[in-house]
């Protein structure tokens, strides 16, 4: 493949992204791209401490977030020497977990196919804020309790930060640590400040906050759950792209990565994947480039790379607005000189479900969100069909005039426009989830989770058949999960958790967990 690469446009590119987060008492970023060889050009702007006025720069730390996916995969597979290998299941070496937990791949675990429940999502359904502390060991307890899983592995796929918390613990009952991995082969030989933090109180020589902004302002970014190697990692985007180049140049201790984290994956019936190990790829045009996103509180990263040809372009910021993919295409796309697809308008706005399931889509203004995760609707092979550029939440679908039909994950969707029904009268009172001691409240169109000053609510809006939509506040972000009510039992559905069961409070006393 040739191609004439436009430098100039990108830099242009960066520079109004960055340019837009470069006014008076506001967080920003910083954007870079290059070869394997050289640093070609940078843009930063707006500030890395809104306390001390200190701008934002190439060298300012942040938190990477879930870039760090493919750096420990890469470590845990290639450089750990725990012979490992994606074929092995994750009950193998964690015999406390159950089925059909413990009978999911190391690979599947990796590769977002696992099916295997956020521990953070679950978490926050059971009323637990994103400001709560849990730790490591906690927390494995808690996933030890319940074998259960989102999906049946491999039949699609979704995004999940469990699996390389588990492949985190399957190294650490090993004696080997991500910090000590991540120095000894990364670190030091490439002379870069990459560290793995196990939680967000650690200290990190020169990290600057993140920030997220609500109707009175910036606010400082804060979150409690221990990181793990799915989020851990902090750097600079000047120690990232370091170590990009060296994947690029296939040399050193990027040599082999590239290879080894993009092979092809699949699901199961022999369903290509376009999420790897820890990687994605995404086609502009012609091209297939390679990267991966971050996303915590107050922090958005991405990177892309195109091994062809040599080029990368990679991003951080301090700042929870940023759209840290978006604008990651869009300055590879004006690298390229090819542009991105036409956003979509083919699916009518509204919000639809399915006819005999717990799922819903809410089409708003060109973006779909599906059981609460929302991403861009772009035009595919025709006018008619939308797609979204994601790996890891692929859609193509297609509106028939009376449904919206087509796949989301891989997997099969059909969805109708809501037809609200007065489920909301029967469902009122409390609501207990006995092997977590949770319970929720529904007190006439709102549910109420939580404690004490703790205690936040929610909004109910009807999804028909016995199915209610919530939207809660969670710190910087608004939670959307689904109630599907099955007699005097409701399970909690949203994107990344499907596996929570709640009772009856009437029926506490003659219910006994599962055991």
């Amino acid at each position: 493949m040739t191609s004439a690469l436009d430098w100039q446009a990108a830099e242009a590119t960066a520079k109004r992204i960055t340019g837009n987060w470069d006014k008076p008492g506001e967080p920003g970023g910083a954007i870079t791209l290059f070869d394997s060889k050289t640093l070609r050009h940078y843009a930063t702007g707006g500030l890395a401490n809104l306390t001390t006025s200190e701008p934002f720069s190439i060298d300012s730390v942040v938190r990477y977030a879930s870039v760090t996916k493919h750096i420990f995969a890469t470590l845990a597979l290639l450089k750990s020497d725990a012979g490992l290998s994606v074929n092995d299941r994750l009950g193998q070496y964690l015999p406390q977990l159950k089925a059909p937990m413990s009978q999911v791949t190391v690979g599947q675990a990796l590769d977002m196919t696992g099916g295997l429940p956020d521990v953070r999502e679950t978490l926050s359904l059971l009323g637990i804020s994103v400001y709560n502390i849990s730790e490591a060991g906690a927390i494995m307890d808690f996933l030890a309790q319940d074998g259960a899983l989102n999906f049946p592995a491999g039949t699609e796929i979704s995004y999940s930060n469990t699996g390389y918390r588990l492949v985190e613990e399957i190294l650490k009952q090993k004696g080997i640590l991500f910090e000590d991995l991540l120095q000894k082969h990364i670190a030091q030989p490439l002379d870069i400040a990459f560290h793995a933090p196990e939680t967000w109180f650690d200290i990190v020589a020169n990290l600057v906050p993140g920030y997220w902004q609500d109707t009175s302002g910036w606010k400082t970014a804060v979150a409690g759950l221990h990181l793990s190697a799915s989020g851990s990692l902090t750097g600079s985007v000047r120690s990232l792209s370091v170590w990009l180049q060296s994947l690029l140049s296939d040399t050193g201790p990027g040599a082999g990565v590239l290879k080894a984290l993009t092979e092809q994956r699949y699901l199961h019936d022999d369903i290509p994947s376009a999420y790897g190990l820890g990687t994605t790829s995404t086609q502009i045009g012609e091209h297939t480039v390679y990267g991966h996103g971050g996303s915590h509180a107050g922090y958005k990263t991405y990177f892309l790379l195109h091994p062809e040809l040599d080029i990368g372009v990679a991003l951080v910021s301090n700042r929870e607005d940023t759209t840290a993919y978006t604008h990651a295409l869009e300055v590879m796309s004006a690298l390229l000189a090819a542009p991105l697809p036409a956003r979509s308008s083919a699916l009518p706005d509204g919000l639809y479900s399915s006819v005999a399931e717990p799922y819903w889509l809410k089409v708003s203004n060109g973006t779909a969100s599906y059981l609460g995760s929302a991403d861009n609707l772009y035009q595919g092979a025709d006018a008619g069909e939308a797609i979204t550029l994601s790996a890891h939440m692929p859609m193509r679908l297609r509106w028939d005039g009376k449904a919206i039909q087509g796949e989301i994950g891989h997997a099969p969707r059909y969805f109708t426009p809501v037809e609200p029904n007065d489920c909301l009268k029967m469902v009122q009172g409390r609501w207990y989830h006995p092997e977590s001691n949770a319970a929720f409240d529904i007190e006439g169109e709102q549910l109420k989770i939580g404690v004490g000053t703790l205690r936040a609510c929610g909004q109910l809006t009807s999804l028909g058949a016995g199915r209610l939509l919530v939207e809660l506040p969670d710190g910087p972000w608004k939670k959307n999960f689904c109630l599907y009510f099955q007699g005097y039992s409701v399970k909690l559905i949203s994107n990344r958790s499907r596996v929570l069961s709640f009772r009856r409070d009437e029926c506490r006393s003659n219910w006994q967990p599962v055991k």
